[in-house]
């Protein structure tokens, strides 16, 4: 018989508030067209990018994130002090360690919470929601504070075609917290190593004093799309099931903000009625990867498009390749 004593959690998490970050500066189509052979129209017509943000010196990936985190911990009426985890999805951290999420811990005056960084592409935020449920579900904590962030722009090689009009920078931030209901499902996760070469980093930092080449995001555009559209739709599917919800008992969609041309097709694929609002976020604010679907889920609920108590189903994927789609009770 085992003498451990059984952790006592919460019964259940939800997301209790949500914050945002996006930078000053407002990239217009016009900007990016200086470097590459290409024409609004087809950058709208191929992604439904307009503009994008991109970061100062001063907004760098710990500044953002603390932007976004007060905005979540206000939003959810806690103190910062109740925070015992800190949960920082991001790929455009350039330091190796310590974690920036321990800065972000400190900075934010929470009282020596748990803080680590993970790496998980466009899937990030679902792969930090997931473990922040566990953690309040087992008893770790009470509360998590989940952050996706991304400078994506120092990581875009402004001369690539079939990338340079991508990607944005941002933080978005949620605090996850005890439930006495069910509101956030069960995660359909997972990854596929062999596709990991259509989604990478051009060269390894070890290898960058050697070639001169600063490393930049590349992406084989027809394949991913073609995966993201197919294959994502499934696990979305898979998602809805695990968590009992029909597509015409969902409120709100909030897939990874990526292109709007595959949130079409996945939309059309998963049958979803008229009455779903759809987050189009993409359109002003490009692709931020661990970013985007926090940052989506803040402005639909500042504009009133989607409210507090709607049911809605996430979804991330990407580099790796990766994925983590659930179902969640909005703040």
């Amino acid at each position: 018989m085992s003498k451990i004593k059984p952790s006592k959690g919460a019964p259940y998490a939800r997301i209790l508030g949500v914050g945002g970050y996006r930078p000053t500066r407002v990239v217009p189509n016009e900007v990016i067209l200086e470097t590459i052979d290409s024409s609004d129209e087809w950058i709208r017509s191929r992604s439904g990018i307009e503009t994008r943000h991109w970061a100062n010196a001063e907004e760098t990936v710990a500044a953002m994130s603390i932007e976004a985190s007060g905005k979540a911990i206000a939003d959810a009426g806690i103190s910062a002090e109740q925070i015992g985890g800190v949960i920082v999805s991001t790929v455009s951290h350039f330091k190796q360690t310590p974690a920036v999420a321990t800065e972000i811990a400190d900075k934010l005056g929470t009282n020596k919470a748990a803080a680590f960084d993970i790496s998980a592409g466009c899937a990030g935020f679902g792969y930090g929601l997931t473990l922040a449920k566990g953690m309040i579900v087992e008893g770790s904590a009470e509360h998590v504070l989940v952050i996706g962030v991304e400078r994506l722009s120092d990581l875009t090689d402004l001369e690539d075609r079939a990338t340079a009009f991508l990607f944005g920078d941002g933080a978005g931030a949620v605090v996850v917290g005890p439930s006495q209901e069910p509101a956030i499902g069960p995660t359909v996760w997972g990854s596929e190593g062999d596709k990991s070469e259509t989604i990478k980093q051009t060269v390894a930092w070890t290898e960058y004093d050697s070639t001169g080449k600063f490393p930049a995001i590349t992406q084989e555009g027809q394949a991913v799309f073609r995966w993201a559209v197919f294959e994502m739709a499934k696990v979305a599917q898979q998602a809805l099931e695990a968590a009992g919800i029909a597509p015409d008992d969902l409120d709100v969609f909030i897939p990874h903000q990526a292109n709007e041309r595959i949130i079409d097709s996945m939309v059309k694929t998963l049958k979803l009625p008229e009455h779903v609002t759809v987050a189009r976020d993409v359109r002003t604010t490009g692709n931020t990867s661990a970013a985007s679907i926090p940052l989506a889920m803040e402005r639909l609920l500042a504009t009133g498009e989607a409210k507090s108590g709607d049911t809605a189903l996430v979804i991330g994927f990407g580099a790796g390749l990766v994925y983590a789609a659930t179902v969640v009770t909005l703040p």
